[in-house]
């Protein structure tokens, strides 16, 4: 008797692959695609889940920064309750007044620096920013009689490894510094990073930025300037590129280019 061809239907792709050895190259990369697959899943899903969470604690630390920097937070008060204390505007940079060209609660600063209409191509750049907006948000203390006690502007600029951003508070005089800190970089821990250090953030209150001929004398360095100490700040040991992007970042924000005609006008009184 002839033998019988064997007739019976071949299985399918999917039980040929499913009887495969367990340890064959064909399921090893199919359970690696697969983890892939589902871990960016759950990491996308986590970023759009926890995205505004994330946001109202980066904008809580910016607000604890300005607090700090103007010398009034109180970890006990809440953070929103005490910005209340502080007036936010709209700074046009070119006039060095207030506008109110733009809403100061919805104003973006960072949109206003990206759009060319509101902001420059920066030719001579020390601060390393490329683009710098000609509106910026500033904020306003006064005292118990309605006077002016203190502004806090934000400033930044490239350091070593990163932008650091940050804020300056000037005194009702315009001239001198109340202090300076940042609150957001990646400079190297234990060396740049000591922009962090309380003791070098406390020097810079009492210090000026101005000479008596209204000429910027600030400086952050190894040297002081011919003007003297009071125009300058230590830098950084063993940062010295750090502190080289402190110093440029700082004279640019208070230069012509940046707060000197907000400065001159609060100083001359007109603001």
């Amino acid at each position: 008797m002839s033998e019988q061809p064997d007739i019976s239907p071949r299985p399918g792709l999917i039980r040929r692959f499913l009887n495969l050895p367990t340890d064959s190259v064909p399921k090893t990369v199919a359970v690696a695609v697969t983890l892939c697959l589902v871990a960016s899943m759950v990491v996308s899903a986590a970023a759009v889940t926890l995205r505004p969470v994330q946001e109202a604690n980066a904008l809580r630390n910016k607000l604890v920064n300005i607090l700090q920097v103007a010398g009034v937070y109180d970890p006990e008060v809440d953070v929103l309750e005490a910005f209340e204390a502080f007036e936010t505007h709209v700074l046009d940079l070119d006039t060095g007044t207030f506008t109110d060209r733009f809403d100061p609660a919805t104003f973006d600063d960072a949109a206003a620096a990206e759009n060319p209409e509101t902001s420059v191509v920066l030719t001579d750049d020390p601060a390393g920013i490329g683009r710098q907006a000609r509106f910026v948000s500033v904020y306003v203390l006064r005292d118990v009689a309605g006077e002016i006690d203190k502004v806090v502007l934000p400033i930044h600029g490239y350091g070593l490894w990163s932008t650091l951003y940050g804020f300056i508070a000037v005194e009702e005089n315009g001239n001198d510094i109340y202090g300076l800190q940042f609150y957001d970089h990646a400079e190297t821990p234990g060396l740049g990073a000591e922009v962090d250090n309380p003791r070098w953030r406390a020097l810079w209150n009492g210090q000026r930025l101005f000479g008596d001929d209204g000429s910027l004398q600030i400086t952050v360095g190894r040297t002081a300037p011919a003007a003297g100490a009071d125009y300058h700040i230590d830098g950084l040991s063993g940062a010295t590129l750090t502190t080289t992007g402190v110093n440029n970042l700082v004279r640019f924000w208070m230069g012509e280019t940046g707060y000197a005609p907000f400065l001159e006008n609060l100083r001359s009184g007109e603001m």
